[in-house]
């Protein structure tokens, strides 16, 4: 008997190795699986889909993207409904006193650079933001993780913070734009670089879908800043700018990396570096140089 089932083991995995590998199940259960074929034809090159199938999986889920946009909503939630101010329209007095809020004159409270994401100017601010990042942020999570999607997401929050105190130093700054325009840079970088693989009927509509959005959202920024007659104070467009760039370069580097080890990869090391030369000169011109009070 033990020598029989021995025999029908051997015979089973036998079978087992003889099935193709297109016929094998996947780690991710089935409706994962479509959901991953599809998030691979629009995030990654062909010759990196099959790496990314053989190991997809939903676990773990895309955590980053889903708590900062719950944590975003909160907050915005909080100086709407609990506060006595008109956040619903526009931006307020008491967003603009919140801690979260970076001000050109509370500069030295150092946090600000980076919870100033948290906080948004009126509805159609925090709406605009939470859909493009859940819309682009959970695929690149899903085929990223969350550690380097988190890395080029805060790269655009700082470096869209420090670009507006030295390019537009008397303005305060509410928003996660410089976030969501650091996802937006590198997967643009990435559908430029991979054109070709990447489905190029869907590489038109992509390029077309994030020109449209970033024109549309820039132009409503630069209407903000320099036309529109607002009665709150005003803000910032320079995020949106800086944040693009953080994903153009630190941001293609890591989408682009999707199969290697960024540690080994010389081009990272190369944007970590020239970005820290960018945060010290910031950090040097706020101490020294900013004419902000």
């Amino acid at each position: 008997m033990e020598e029989e089932r021995m025999n029908r083991g051997s015979d089973e995995k036998e079978e087992d190795e003889d099935v193709p590998e297109e016929e094998r199940p996947s780690q991710a259960c089935a409706w994962c699986d479509k959901v991953h074929r599809s998030i691979s034809k629009w995030m990654l090159p062909e010759d990196a889909r099959d790496t990314y199938l053989e190991r997809a999986n939903c676990i773990p889920p895309p955590i980053f993207i889903i708590s900062i946009s719950i944590a975003e909503l909160a907050v915005f939630i909080y100086y709407a409904v609990w506060m006595p101010q008109k956040q619903w329209i526009t931006l307020d007095e008491g967003v603009w006193n919140s801690p979260f809020t970076y001000r050109p004159d509370k500069r030295e409270e150092a946090w600000r650079f980076i919870s100033y994401m948290l906080v948004h100017a009126g509805v159609q601010h925090i709406l605009g933001n939470l859909f493009l990042q859940l819309l682009l942020g959970i695929p690149l999570e899903l085929v990223h993780k969350g550690h380097r999607i988190g890395l080029v997401y805060l790269a655009g929050v700082i470096g869209g913070s420090l670009a507006s105190s030295i390019f537009d130093p008397h303005l305060g700054l509410v928003g996660a734009s410089g976030g969501v325009y650091a996802l937006m840079g590198g997967y643009f970088m990435n559908v430029i670089v991979n054109f070709k693989e990447m489905v190029p009927l869907f590489g038109v509509f992509r390029l077309l879908f994030i020109v449209l959005i970033v024109g549309t959202d820039m132009g409503f920024a630069l209407y903000r800043r320099f036309i529109a007659q607002t009665t709150g104070p005003a803000v910032s467009f320079v995020a949106h700018i800086a944040g693009g760039l953080a994903g153009m370069t630190i941001g293609y580097v890591v989408f682009s990396s999707f199969d290697k080890n960024l540690i080994k990869d010389p081009r990272f090391w190369i944007c970590i570096a020239a970005y820290f030369v960018c945060v010290l000169f910031a950090i040097f011109f706020n101490i020294f140089l900013s004419p902000a009070s």
